[in-house]
């Protein structure tokens, strides 16, 4: 599995650029499932049909791109001004390097702001150096779109940091997930999808196609586990988390708790989930449609939306034990409509 997250992960994919990591995770899953499609917008869709009776149509989601930043500017130095593609954070971006689509790689600096030495950059002061002295000499045009680079690293504890872990670790969940389910009464539509850092643009328009009964999303999630971060009872090492409520959508309450029950048959580490900043693509998924179920199921990530998120690889493994414990079975707890 190890050498699978960094494949993904090294992979360039910012949001609308998901070319590459689509053709990897096809040809880790054709032979799992009985058919393959992508749709307009670029989504990758697996069916896995079920076996035996009382199934439901279930959607798996998990988001193939990257945040990343695109030209907007090259001056006459041959410098070149940025802006965000995703939730771009400057302070993390500053210093750092990024690559393009034609494989071009430049060094993001900061402009110097002598009367304020510790000011927090924005992204309008940051600027991409390709050691070039002129605007004619730019490997890239206005309009180009880069990601961040960052190699994947393993670290003591089971804990690995790489780059677009967010949310390349979730489609290496429903991909390993696909691997170890051996048998399931349900549907399964495993959806990997694109854009979902500009807005979850994907994500309705594959549920709409697929018309889930019962949406799960697959991402990561912030901790509260470090110093002064946000006050939420997530902390890596601590099994899967089960979200509760974000804010794009708040569970259903007989899928979280059938979430919960699973876990405990399985004996699974698990911690509850409520994210007061972010949300994932069930939230558009479940308004696809006449509606579904929804829930998610997240892998508890530092220092998000930069070039070294951190994940444990025991929380992974839970997350991947939780969906095969929760899809081998029927869910007749979920009763939908009268």
């Amino acid at each position: 599995m190890k050498s699978l997250i960094q494949k993904l992960t090294e992979a360039y994919a910012p949001a609308g650029h998901e070319d590459v990591v689509r053709d990897l995770v096809r040809a880790e899953i054709r032979s799992l499932v009985d058919s393959v499609s992508v749709d307009a917008l670029g989504n990758l869709i697996a069916v896995r049909k079920g076996q035996g009776r009382g199934g439901r149509r279930v959607a798996l989601a998990a988001h193939m791109d990257e945040i990343g930043l695109i030209v907007s500017h090259i001056d006459s130095r041959g410098f070149a001004r940025v802006t965000n593609v995703g939730g771009v954070r400057p302070l993390y971006a500053a210093g750092g390097r990024v690559r393009f689509t034609n494989g071009a790689i430049g060094v993001i600096g900061v402009e110097m702001r002598r009367e304020r030495p510790d000011h927090i950059p924005a992204l309008s002061d940051l600027f991409v150096d390709f050691g070039v002295s002129r605007a004619a000499d730019v490997p890239v045009r206005v309009g180009d779109v880069g990601a961040f680079m960052g190699a994947y690293a393993e670290l003591p504890g089971g804990r690995i940091a790489a780059k677009s872990l967010d949310d390349r670790i979730g489609v290496v969940v429903l991909i390993e997930t696909l691997r170890r389910l051996k048998r399931s009464p349900h549907e399964i539509a495993f959806v990997f999808t694109v854009q979902e850092e500009l807005g979850l643009r994907g994500a309705g328009p594959a549920a709409f196609a697929v018309e889930p009964e019962v949406v799960l999303a697959v991402d990561v999630t912030a901790t509260g586990d470090t110093p002064n971060s946000v006050r939420m009872a997530v902390a890596l090492g601590g099994g899967a988390a089960i979200k509760a409520k974000d804010t794009g959508m708040l569970v259903d309450p007989r899928l979280r708790d059938l979430l919960i029950q699973r876990a405990k048959e399985a004996r699974l580490p698990y911690q509850i989930e409520v994210l007061e900043g972010g949300r994932t693509d069930a939230a558009e998924m479940q308004l696809a449609r006449g509606g579904a179920i929804a829930g998610c199921v997240s892998i508890p990530c530092r220092n998000v939306h930069s070039p070294v998120e951190v994940v444990d690889l025991g929380d992974v493994e839970a997350a991947i034990g939780l969906l095969v414990a929760t899809l081998s079975k029927p869910m007749d707890s979920l009763v939908i409509g009268d």
